[in-house]
Parts: C-alpha cells; structure tokens; sequence
C-alpha cells in the first residue's frame, strides 16, 4: 500500500515558523499598551474632579474673605496651590505617560505643546512626580502648623516623618539616577 501524495490543489499542512510566531507576538504585545489609554482617559476625569473642587474652594475662599483672618485666607490660599500642584502632576503623569508608553501627539502644534512635553523621559517623570508630591507634603505640612492649636503632637509628627520619608524617597532616587547614569 502506498500513502496517496497531497495533491497540488490540497494545501499542505506545514506549521507556520518560529519568526512568523514571534512577529505575531511581538505586534500583540506591541498592540497592547493601548490598554494604558483608558487609564490616562480616568485621569484627566480626575482632572476636571481637580478643576470642581478648586473651584469649589476659591468661591469658599471668597465668601469668607469679609470675616476672615489672616491665617484664614494664607490656609485657603495654600489650599488653591495644593489643589494646582496637585492637577499639575496629573497633566504630567497623563502627558509623558502617552507619550512614553503609547504614542506621540503628533497632532498638537509645536506652538501649543509645553516646553518640556517629549523630553521627559519615565526616569525624568518620576523624579518630578517626586518633587510634585513632596510640594504638596510640605504643603499640607505648613498649613498643619497654620494650625497647629488644632493637631495632637501625634498628628504633627506623624506629619512631619512622611514628609521626611518623601524628601529622603527623593533624594535617593536622584542619587541612584545619577549614579546609574540615567539620562534626562
């Protein structure tokens, strides 16, 4: 008995090739950062939550402003400033995220696009999502000792050791940067 021969209309089964498979896998994976995209989408969401809640507290700021003390308005103001740097670090984390894990913004003219926008490499970003957050620590650390008749010593300290843990966070990772020659 002999094995009938594939005919030339019957297409043979050959499994495809190790390249073939690889390039699949790779245009896949490749494809898949665009899963971030959502999440850069729920951050600017977060934004415009940013945006009300400023807005919220300049009119609370400005109905208080006949009656108010001093440390009133300097703890409102803090306030507003903590909410920007705050809104700051979300456009930088929502901007250098695409751009770095997702694709460039071709679209934005050179005129419209900030200074820094494509510069910022995950190193660079780290270090200034680090320096935003230790900002915003101090922040809410000067406007605990605005009030400091209303916190315990425990609330203080506890205050004053994360703002310690994050200026130290901070330095580290600069010198480690630096040391592993990351380029900015």
């Amino acid at each position: 008995m002999t094995e009938a021969s594939p005919s030339p209309t019957q297409p043979s089964a050959v499994p495809p090739s190790p390249a073939f498979v690889a390039r699949r896998v790779e245009k896949f994976l490749f494809a898949s950062r665009w899963l971030m995209a959502p999440f850069y989408l729920g951050l600017v969401i977060g934004l415009a939550l940013l945006v009300i809640t400023f807005l919220r507290e300049l009119v609370h700021l400005v109905m208080i402003i006949p009656s108010a003390k001093e440390s009133d308005v300097i703890l409102g103001i803090l306030t507003l400033v903590d909410l920007s740097l705050a809104g700051n670090l979300v456009v930088m984390v929502v901007f250098s995220g695409y751009e770095n894990f997702i694709s460039r913004m071709h679209d934005i003219p050179a005129t419209e696009r900030p200074e820094w926008m494509g510069t910022i490499d995950f190193s660079a970003l780290k270090l200034k999502l680090l320096a935003s957050i230790v900002a915003i620590s101090a922040i809410h650390l000067l406007k605990a000792f605005m009030n400091i008749g209303a916190m315990t010593d425990r609330e203080v300290t506890w205050l004053i050791l994360i703002h310690v843990v994050f200026v130290v966070s901070g330095v580290f990772l600069a010198l480690s940067d630096k040391l592993t020659g990351s380029s900015h």
